[in-house]
């Protein structure tokens, strides 16, 4: 065994320690105390207004959680139910409740009522798009149209997201409501979709001890964290697409290549950053004789998202989708969390090249790993999609500090969906990629 597994099999025993600490309660006390701080930090520090009210709320929601749990400590050796896995599991309801839904329906009524400041951009371009899907049949505005707004309003004219996030808008374009807000739907397709993850993984194979206090940790992670309840109570764009991940993953550990394509051709429709998760996806289906099924899926849904759109008016899809991401539109983004990429790009002579040519090796890196080693398993599958990911967000010339969401979650989610028994085995000498029959150790899925 070479220093690198050892060294990788010590750091997964010590996090397992962690883990399972008093029986998931010392880190689950530690989560929600942490949580509370944060909160109350954001709600006392923070410049933007729906941070702070967000903040306000959500601290008082993780220090009720916080001394839920510590009265699980006090009790749980004369009531070891009030501290096991189902109780657990509620405190956990609990806290994305009051942290989370509770600030997100606080906001979205108070801005029904008339504040301006309840409410980040996001929400406002996702239901301006889902007004112009109606009116005009695509949710972008072209170069001139843009062009012709006051320059304040220049950065809301942009759509930087794929057609799908559109639908998302269509009920405040109908009835302009507290309950049309877009944080709201985007609060029930996450909350729908993690369901099934949760289903797929509790049906993909016999419980074995410790799988549920993972799934059960990749669900916080999704849900009650800083960082996703955060974005999810103020702007919320990120949460479906993170879901709509987590359920492909869950579908690959359940054997079911071909939804789980659906699932993250889904999420691809909806944002650009599950297009890197859907590259993993297929290699890892390609291992298994089912590159082509989950490509399907994976990639045509996207594709044919776009469709209408490009029917409509080309250029302004170009606009929005390709160019203003880019950094060639009208108005640049407002992304410009202090990452490494963003300092380099900022401080550095020819620093935006620099910035460039690192995202681009560390692209270059990631291919070489699929090619050479496609993952074999979800867990593999999810701990490589986070890893590059959180590298991709810190090189990033333009990027924002919730755009961490993703590769936590992903990272947080990779015992979950790690089944019982062996991953296929390469048989010596066999260096092959593409998964057909008889190659990479290939094991046939015949479920979609």
């Amino acid at each position: 065994m070479t220093a690198t597994p050892q060294r990788t099999f010590r750091s997964r025993r010590r996090w397992r320690a962690l883990d399972s600490a008093v029986g998931g309660l010392a880190l689950d006390l530690g989560l929600y105390g942490v949580s509370a701080l944060f909160a109350a930090v954001t709600a006392a520090t923070s410049t933007l207004p729906p941070h702070r009210a967000w903040g306000a709320i959500a601290a008082v929601g993780y220090l009720a959680a916080a001394l839920t749990v510590t009265g699980q400590l006090l009790v749980r050796r004369r009531r070891p139910e009030a501290a096991g896995l189902p109780a657990r599991a509620a405190v956990t309801a609990l806290a994305w409740a009051t942290a989370t839904l509770l600030p997100l329906a606080v906001l979205s009524i108070q801005r029904a009522a008339g504040r301006t400041d309840r409410a980040q951009e996001e929400v406002l371009v996702v239901e301006h798009a889902g007004a112009r899907l109606v009116e005009h049949g695509t949710p972008y505005l072209g170069h001139d149209a843009i062009a012709a707004l006051s320059p304040a309003e220049q950065l809301l004219g942009y759509t930087p997201y794929q057609p799908g996030m559109a639908l998302f808008g269509l009920p405040r374009a109908a009835v302009d409501a507290w309950w049309t807000d877009s944080r709201v739907w985007f609060a029930l397709a996450t909350a729908l979709v993690l369901a099934l993850a949760v289903g797929a993984l509790r049906a993909g194979a016999a419980p074995t001890p410790g799988r549920a206090d993972a799934l059960l940790r990749g669900v916080q992670a999704a849900t009650v964290l800083p960082v996703c309840a955060l974005t999810l109570a103020t702007g919320g764009d990120d949460l479906p697409v993170l879901a709509l991940c987590l359920l492909a993953l869950a579908l690959a550990a359940a054997d079911r290549p071909g939804r789980a394509g659906v699932a993250i051709g889904v999420a691809g429709a909806l944002k650009l950053f599950a297009w890197p998760v859907a590259v993993v996806l297929i290699c890892w289906a390609a291992t298994r004789r089912a590159g082509a099924r989950t490509a399907l899926g994976a990639v045509g849904l996207p594709l044919a998202a776009l469709v209408p759109a490009l029917l409509v008016d080309r250029d302004a899809l170009v606009e929005n989708v390709l160019r203003f991401p880019l950094g060639h539109g009208l108005v640049t983004s407002p992304a410009q969390s202090p990452f490494p990429g963003h300092l380099i790009a900022t401080l550095l002579p020819a620093g935006r090249v620099l910035a460039a040519a690192l995202l681009v090796a560390v692209g270059a890196a990631t291919a070489v790993r699929l090619a050479r080693r496609p993952p074999r398993t979800a867990a593999a599958t999810a701990l490589i999609c986070g890893y590059g990911l959180l590298a991709a967000i810190l090189l990033m010339p333009s990027t924002r500090f919730g755009y961490l969401l993703y590769p936590l979650a992903l990272l947080v989610w990779a015992p979950a969906v790690t089944l019982p028994g062996t991953p296929p085995r390469r048989r010596p000498g066999d260096r092959s990629l593409t998964g057909f029959p008889g190659k990479c150790g290939a094991q046939p899925a015949d479920r979609a």
